[in-house]
């Protein structure tokens, strides 16, 4: 098995919902032939380098996955496929690609973490009224 990262970028017309409906529908495609989803990232909105289809912006979608190389021909037909797809781009992790994919998420959930749980708060020292009688 190998480890691949995909990008796809989604029309902007897609409501919420619908958006997320597509991602789940690739995630579908990849684990009913056998892939495992080991990270998903939605980057949300962003402009376009250029016009794709007379649209500047699109909705960004990452997923990285492990599995038999003929899964990517199987997904990449399903971009295709689908009309809410204006781009996509999917290739093989190397080994050192795959280990920095790995620290990168494990950061990121530590910083999750850091911010979930409050810090201790500092004892506030007591403000005494002096009122001078």
């Amino acid at each position: 098995m190998y480890n691949y990262e995909t990008v796809f970028i989604l029309t902007p017309v897609l409501s919420e919902p619908q958006m997320k409906e597509a991602v789940e529908k690739f995630k579908t495609v990849l684990t009913d032939n056998g892939a495992t989803i080991e990270n998903e990232e939605l980057w949300g909105m962003r402009k376009l380098a250029y016009p794709i289809q007379k649209k500047t912006t699109g909705f960004y979608a990452f997923l990285e996955f492990a599995g038999e190389p003929t899964i990517v021909n199987k997904l990449e037909t399903a971009y295709r496929r689908d009309e809410k797809v204006i781009r996509f781009l999917t290739f093989r992790q190397e080994k050192f690609a795959h280990e920095y994919a790995l620290k990168r998420r494990s950061l990121k959930k530590n910083a999750a973490k850091a911010e979930e749980t409050p810090a201790e708060e500092a004892p506030q020292a007591e403000v005494k009224e002096e009122t001078n009688e």
